[in-house]
């Protein structure tokens, strides 16, 4: 994808209030950037941004943070915040894979990503933010309990993401090869941006929910069964 540079983009950024400069300096310190004790929930590719701004609207009991790669990007993501001020909204200008210096282990309630760069070249299947590669560090942020939530358009995309749970720690708890006409799945989905152009288009929506095999586990030793 060719992202259009945008002159000063990134000076406005490192002005914004909204965004987190130098990040792993509050790794396992995230509550405290808020001020309260709220969960925290993170979408990695945030984009435009539409999605997580509509759940920070709709869920001001949860605390949530964006990451967005592309300063071009995100600078209309904080146009859109600068409007609304959302207090449990921040982002972070910075690339997935360095995840783990931003978050300590636990921290983090639940991981979305929507939509993510499919990286079509097999050379390339490592950057696939659904690869188990990926897994792995977000396996380490995650709380107990946690979840990842993944959307996509890109049936190949998918059933990679699919084939790689089994090389990771998550097991799929829930999974629809068509989002928009499960009535279960489909309850309170957001739409993000591109899930609204390319339903539009008639591709269906495939998404997979993610938990930890081993939390699964746990629930039956308590449960005693």
């Amino acid at each position: 994808m060719r992202l259009r540079n945008i002159p000063g983009a990134r000076d406005a950024i490192a002005a914004s209030p909204w965004v987190i400069q130098k990040p792993e300096k509050h790794c396992g310190h995230w509550k405290s950037v808020f001020g309260n004790e709220k969960p925290l929930h993170l979408e990695i590719g945030t984009g435009k941004g539409r999605f997580i701004m509509q759940l920070a609207q709709e869920h001001p009991e949860i605390n949530y943070i964006g990451i967005e790669k592309y300063s071009s990007v995100l600078l209309r993501c904080l146009e859109k915040q600068e409007e609304l001020q959302l207090q449990n909204l921040i982002f972070i200008r910075g690339d997935a894979e360095l995840i783990n210096t931003f978050f300590t282990e636990g921290e983090i309630e639940k991981i979305y990503l929507n939509f993510s760069d499919p990286w079509p070249k097999e050379r390339h299947a490592r950057r696939r933010l659904p690869s188990s590669d990926y897994l792995r560090r977000y396996d380490r942020i995650l709380a107990q309990g946690g979840t990842i939530e993944f959307k996509t358009d890109n049936r190949g995309l998918f059933d990679f993401a699919v084939d790689e749970t089994a090389q990771s720690a998550f097991e799929i708890a829930q999974i629809t090869y068509d989002l928009h006409n499960d009535p279960v799945m489909n309850t309170g989905n957001i739409m993000t941006e591109y899930e609204e152009k390319f339903s539009k288009k008639g591709n269906k929506i495939c998404k997979y929910i993610l938990r930890r095999r081993e939390d699964k586990e746990d629930r039956k030793d308590n449960s005693g069964s």
